[in-house]
Formats: structure tokens, C-alpha cells, sequence
């Protein structure tokens, strides 16, 4: 019965969670059309309704720990569903995101990305993916900000193991900037896929920065050390039990 209620308590947050964004979207847009102030405010207005109303609808808090980058670095999160996506830019001055293309062709979300500059890759063709993703960050950093990319390439749900993509370490190099690593143990409460929201406390937590001049093997041995071990310290703390 108590699974039920929360199942149905979830399936209401989900509706009014996607409704809203249409209707966030379009209240902003013609702000946003004008300027880029009114991108990043329907934006992060979205994300302070996702997670107030995930409060008292799903029984669901979220905090944001660590020192929070505002500078131009590029932030190397864990990603293990949509709700660390909400927190992470909710908390970032200028965030844009590295996703896969297929987002810019979804509605809304695919608007706004393209007016915040996010940068769109094929993950299908690895090699120039990478070339074209260097490029577009290049080419995008007139405005100072925070670069996101999720190192994983995808989401992962909790007690997954998975191998960190070399574009992380390519970007460090190319762009000369310091990265931000990023862990999180959303998944336990919110998964990657399906409806049903528990009950409990996520965190998304911003690692200490990692200065530039790291060659390729040491930034990405050092990175995924430290993102993995926070993120299995806040797993523990989440109550997560691990599969034998």
C-alpha cells in the first residue's frame, strides 16, 4: 500500500514536473528570444520549482555541497539521472552543457540549450565528436563560464561500474582550464528511467579543483578516483545497499 501511495504521489510529480516546463518555457520565451538573461532565468526558475515541489509532493530533499566554481572551468560530474542535471546548473553562475545532438530536436529543452549555447555531439562517431566538441568550445567561450560535460558519457545508475570517456581529458588540455569534479548520489532516489520517486535526501557534491598541467593519463586516473569515491560515500550515505 505505502509503495502504491508513493507511486501514485510520483506519477502526479512527474506530470505537473513536465507541464510546467512547457509552461515556464513559453512564459519566458520572449525574454529569452531577446536575450540570454531570459534563457538562464527560465531555466534555473524551472530548476527551483523541479526541486521545491520534489520536496513536498515526493518527500524527496536535495542539497548542493562543496565550494560551487564561478570562474571559466569545466565541471566533470557523475551523472546518474536528470535531477543532478537541475542541481548541478541551478548552482552554476553561467553553466552550458555537453550533451548528445538529439537533444537540440527535443521541444523546449532543445530551444533553450541552443540559446544557452550548450554543445551539441554525435556520440555515434566518437572520434570526430571530439574534434568537432574541442572546436565548438573553442569557438563558444566569447561569454565566461562553466563548461559541464558528464565523463561517462551517459547516465549510470548507482553501484554500476562504468569506463570515463577520454573527451574530459582532451577538453582539460585544449581548453587550459581547471576542472571541477562533481559526485552525486541522485540515482538512488531518482532513477535514470521510469516513474517512481523514493523518499530521501540527494546530494550532488563539487570535488576540490584540479589545476591544469596534468597529462592525459594522470587527469583521468586522478579524475575518476575521486568522483568514484565520493560518489560511493554519498551512496553510503543515501542507505544504497549494493548488490553482491
Amino acid at each position: 500500500m505505502a509503495y502504491a501511495v508513493q507511486y501514485l504521489r510520483s506519477l502526479l510529480f512527474v506530470g505537473q514536473m513536465y507541464f510546467m516546463m512547457l509552461v515556464i518555457g513559453v512564459v519566458f520565451l520572449p525574454w529569452a528570444a531577446v536575450s540570454k538573461n531570459g534563457a538562464y532565468g527560465a531555466c534555473k526558475t524551472y530548476c527551483a520549482w523541479v526541486r521545491w515541489t520534489a520536496r513536498w509532493m515526493v518527500g524527496l530533499t536535495t542539497e548542493v555541497r562543496g565550494e560551487v566554481p564561478t570562474g571559466n572551468v569545466l565541471v566533470a560530474s557523475k551523472h546518474q539521472s536528470f535531477l543532478d542535471i537541475i542541481m548541478i546548473f541551478q548552482h552554476l553562475p553561467r553553466g552550458k552543457f555537453i550533451m548528445k545532438k538529439q537533444i537540440l530536436w527535443t521541444p523546449i529543452i532543445g530551444l533553450y540549450a541552443w540559446r544557452l549555447e550548450c554543445i551539441a555531439v554525435d556520440r555515434g562517431k566518437r572520434g570526430a565528436a571530439i574534434d568537432k566538441m574541442v572546436k565548438d568550445v573553442q569557438e563558444g567561450q566569447k561569454e565566461p563560464g562553466q563548461l559541464i560535460i558528464y565523463s561517462q558519457g551517459t547516465r549510470v545508475p548507482p553501484g554500476v561500474k562504468a569506463s570515463y570517456k577520454v573527451g574530459t581529458a582532451i577538453l582539460y588540455k585544449q581548453l587550459g582550464e581547471a576542472c571541477v569534479p562533481a559526485a552525486t548520489n541522485v540515482g538512488v532516489f531518482w532513477p535514470r528511467t521510469g516513474i517512481y520517486r523514493k523518499p530521501g535526501h540527494a546530494v550532488v557534491e563539487f570535488l576540490p579543483q584540479m589545476e591544469t598541467g596534468l597529462d592525459q593519463a594522470a587527469f583521468m586516473k586522478a579524475l575518476e578516483s575521486r568522483v568514484e569515491a565520493a560518489s560511493e560515500a554519498l551512496l553510503d550515505e543515501a542507505g544504497f545497499e549494493r548488490l553482491e
